[in-house]
């Protein structure tokens, strides 16, 4: 599988990433297996697929776990990324940026996952009541005690439509400006996906400028750009999806050419390329220190995923996507 990069640190994954959230955290519990899953990590391993992407809050810490019963196998297989900053409650989500509860909360995620580094440790989101500058220095000093490899920040963003003007990204990179100054940042977690775009205007010119890798979260859409989602056939009431504006059944209607723009290229590169290749292959495109990190639970969607490596999108394929209608739905 293509190799590409993260960052200042020089650290080498596979071209698509594997998002171990649903696994967890935020989709439909009554889905979720524990074997299945298993099974999932295990394959995106077997296929290349070496950078896994999950975070103390999720479960929380049940995906963590999860990982660890992998990594206890197969460490060397894989690129290990969890983060930091957040505390789920029963209700509320919370942000913990001291430098005490960092140095902790690594040491639990150590013993969760099973390892005794993590690859790249990312600040979810910074404590509004700590300086940015002591949260990543406490980060700084685990990578100086060998527990982490690298550094990494998760972009906030406000999700507008697609073709929103304004500087989406401005306070992020004000963020990433002050803890550069600190220690460097090797890579930056940012939404981005063909119905998502906004990163590209000035948050990836950012990191392309400094040769920091820039990990697409959410590349799929939350599962909308692979065309098997139903407008109207609901999600479960803990989905994240059931509250989501553009997960509307009159939103995922108006949505839809967005999905007929994919599939017309899909068929354009032979009989069983899908919707969803076509949309990782355009996060691929963007550059090549951007690694797409859809999130699933299932071996068969990360076969999927993985085969999308292969896919070479033309220079009419990509300005026929660029050109796709404007996806509809507020994320706010």
């Amino acid at each position: 599988m293509e190799r590409r990069t993260i960052g200042a640190a020089a650290l080498a994954v596979g071209a698509v990433g594997l998002g171990c959230m649903p696994m967890s955290w935020a989709y439909s519990a009554s889905r979720r297996r524990g074997e299945e899953s298993l099974r999932a990590v295990h394959r995106a391993l077997d296929l290349g697929s070496t950078l896994l992407d999950t975070a103390d809050m999720y479960g929380p810490f049940t995906n963590e776990l999860l990982l660890g019963r992998v990594l206890k196998e197969r460490r060397h297989d894989a690129f290990v990324s969890t983060k930091v900053g957040l505390l789920a409650g029963d209700q509320h989500i919370v942000a913990n940026g001291r430098p005490g509860y960092v140095r902790r909360a690594c040491d639990a995620s150590l013993r969760r996952l099973q390892t005794d580094m993590i690859d790249l440790y990312q600040l979810h989101r910074a404590d509004p009541e700590v300086p940015v500058e002591e949260t990543w220095g406490a980060m700084a000093d685990l990578v100086r005690a060998g527990k982490v490899r690298a550094l990494g920040l998760c972009a906030v963003g406000v999700r507008g439509g697609r073709r929103s003007r304004g500087p989406l990204y401005d306070g992020t990179i004000r963020q990433l400006e002050r803890v550069q100054q600190v220690f460097p940042v090797s890579a930056v977690q940012a939404e981005l996906s063909v119905w998502s775009p906004q990163a590209l205007e000035s948050l990836l010119p950012w990191c392309a400028a400094r040769g920091v890798g820039l990990l697409a979260a959410m590349p799929l859409g939350n599962g909308f750009l692979t065309g098997t989602l139903t407008p109207g056939e609901g999600f479960e009431p803990d989905d994240l999806r059931a509250r989501h504006p553009r997960f509307t059944a009159e939103m995922m209607a108006a949505n839809q050419p967005i999905v007929a723009g994919l599939r017309r290229v899909a068929a354009r590169h032979g009989e069983g390329v899908t919707p969803a290749q076509v949309a990782l292959a355009w996060v691929l495109a963007q550059g090549p220190h951007v690694i797409p990190v859809p999130g699933t639970k299932r071996e068969r969607w990360v076969t999927e995923n993985a085969a999308a490596a292969g896919l070479r999108l033309t220079a009419r394929d990509l300005t026929e996507l660029g050109r796709l209608p404007a996806a509809r739905g507020s994320w706010d």
